[in-house]
């Protein structure tokens, strides 16, 4: 009955810090279209308030791996928690947009730390054979959250300073996750020498074989400095290459930039009244999640190699696609970020309400209609989808296209000012109307991407991190491969339309694939399979092999 016990409440701290995680990054974009309105914000405050999370992320991927390494797992979470209810707290009580952003940093800082000291809790707490299943866990309650946030930007979009509520309700799942954690046992790395802590029983989930072998050869637990990641004592170095060429690789095949381009391919193929892209963004959710419960269920059984390797070569093979499709039906990118002038202006859209945006540059994957009215709802939304994206896909998750929130202003401005006058089929006079067939395959490649990724390369680079490194430098060598993510998915994200002006949209997506397949060589060359094997175990086949 403990064992049970335990292993649910495992299960619930690793699907809750999912779900945080994912709510605040799809939280945002709702949210932003009201403070836009209530603060007067400018296209460079928007900005500003939505890479305040990357901020406090990029600074927790520096100084959280230090927190879970010397004051446990356990603490940094039940730390994370606490500074995750002050900064909600902050957001929900705000009354200027300096004091937004400071709260936005404070949740960026306490996610990132929560989502380190998760995987790696967890990862130590349940047996060999359950591990994949209750680490991939976190990314499903990802991927959940982030649809919880577009139903609740949806539901809140009328109601007056409904951003208050967004940010607020962020509480709830904090405060149940910090309940959970207090009844399980303390810091389990500490418990891996099986002192008597463990004969009592804290730790009941470990296989017996693995407690007879512990109990005969008792595992000594090393110290490392930080710098011990790059020698090649206990083949650090190696097991830093795997988790850097991972990491890397997850964001250089193309993630975080193929879901900017959704939103055209959902018009192209006829998604144009606003209840359809609805449909087609929580369409888009529902296989992300669908994906994720697959790779849950197969990580323990086919193991983790096997599923990076299947996920990298259906992610080549969709960019390629829809490299190859874009050739015959021409892409057009623009450049745009606006501010809001008139405060009174009515709150409803351009007909293209799926429109995600890039930092400093948007992109607006569709040509604009003429006469079509631009307002501020459309603005607000341009000038921050990407960089809740950016963030959104640094853990490995890209966020849906857009937030139904965007879609119901729409209506609700239409309906109440009238104001949008319709400008003729949008995509009457656009080069790529005409290739019907070839945005349906575009369209099924993008769905087989989504799908691969989050088989693949999204919940199975986190699993593979919590398992490579010896226990006394787990923490800071995962806050160091996380911080490289970070990096690398600004880098790409801030770098897209720079790429495609200079090499075109299709040779882009075509260099994603190039990507992938150099993926999969990577994974079969350096990436060892874990499955089944106790921490301890693949510690040592690390230290032997060479």
């Amino acid at each position: 009955g403990r064992a049970l016990l335990v292993l649910l409440l495992s299960a619930t701290v690793s699907l809750l810090g999912g779900l945080i995680f994912g709510y605040e990054l799809g939280i945002i974009s709702g949210a932003l279209l009201q403070l836009q309105t209530d603060f007067h914000l400018s296209c460079f405050k928007q900005e500003v308030l939505v890479s305040a999370v990357l901020i406090g992320a990029l600074l927790a991927s520096l100084a959280g791996g230090i927190l879970i390494d010397r004051h446990g797992r356990r603490r940094a979470i039940l730390v994370s928690n606490l500074v995750l209810l002050v900064g909600s707290l902050i957001l929900t009580l705000a009354r200027s947009f300096i004091v937004l952003v400071i709260g936005r940093v404070t949740v960026g800082f306490a996610i990132s730390v929560s989502s380190m000291a998760c995987c790696i809790y967890v990862s130590e707490m349940v047996a060999a054979h359950r591990r994949g299943l209750l680490v991939s866990l976190y990314e499903a309650g990802i991927t959940m959250g982030i649809l919880l946030s577009y139903a609740l930007n949806y539901f809140f979009a009328d109601v007056d300073e409904g951003w208050r509520y967004m940010f607020g309700l962020a509480i709830a799942p904090t405060a149940m996750q910090f309940l959970s954690i207090l009844f399980l046992p303390v810091n389990p790395v500490k418990l891996s020498s099986w002192d008597s802590d463990c004969q009592k029983g804290l730790i009941p989930l470990q296989d017996t074989e693995d407690r007879v072998a512990a109990k005969q050869e008792p595992y000594q637990e090393n110290h490392y400095s930080f710098l011990d990641l790059f020698r090649t004592r206990d083949n650090m170095r190696r097991r830093t290459l795997v988790g850097l060429g991972l990491v890397l690789f997850q964001q250089f095949t193309g993630q975080p930039n193929v879901l900017g381009y959704a939103s055209k391919i959902f018009h192209s193929v006829g998604f144009q009244s606003n209840s359809s892209a609805i449909l087609a963004s929580v369409g888009l959710g529902a296989i992300k999640v669908v994906a994720t419960l697959v790779a849950m269920a197969l990580a323990d059984k086919a193991g983790r190699r096997v599923l990076l390797m299947a996920g990298c070569v259906v992610m080549a093979i969709s960019v390629t696609t829809i490299g190859l499709t874009s050739r015959m039906a021409p892409v057009t990118m623009a450049r745009d970020c606006k501010a809001p002038t008139d405060p009174n202006a009515s709150l409803s859209l351009t007909q293209h309400p799926l429109t995600p945006v890039f930092p400093h540059s948007a992109v607006s994957p569709i040509p604009p209609a003429s006469g079509a009215v631009k307002s501020q709802a459309a603005l607000g939304f341009a000038a921050t989808s990407s960089l809740t994206k950016v963030f959104a896909s640094t853990q490995s998750k890209g966020v849906l296209p857009s937030s139904p929130l965007v879609q119901k202003r729409d209506l609700v401005g239409q309906s109440k000012k009238g104001t949008v006058e319709s400008a003729g089929p949008p995509l009457a006079g656009a080069p790529w109307a005409q290739h019907t067939v070839l945005n349906w395959i575009t369209l099924l490649s993008m769905m087989a991407f989504v799908s691969a990724f989050s088989i693949g390369f999204g919940p199975m680079t986190w699993l593979v991190l919590s398992e490579i490194y010896p226990a006394g430098i787990r923490g800071r060598a995962f806050a160091f491969c996380n911080s490289f993510n970070w990096a690398a998915n600004l880098l790409i994200s801030l770098s897209f339309l720079d790429l495609i002006d200079a090499i075109g949209f299709s040779w882009m997506f075509l260099l994603y694939g190039l990507m992938g397949v150099m993926a999969v060589i990577f994974i079969y060359l350096f990436v060892p399979e874990t499955k089944g094997q106790s921490l301890e175990e693949i510690d040592q086949q690390f230290s032997r092999k060479r």
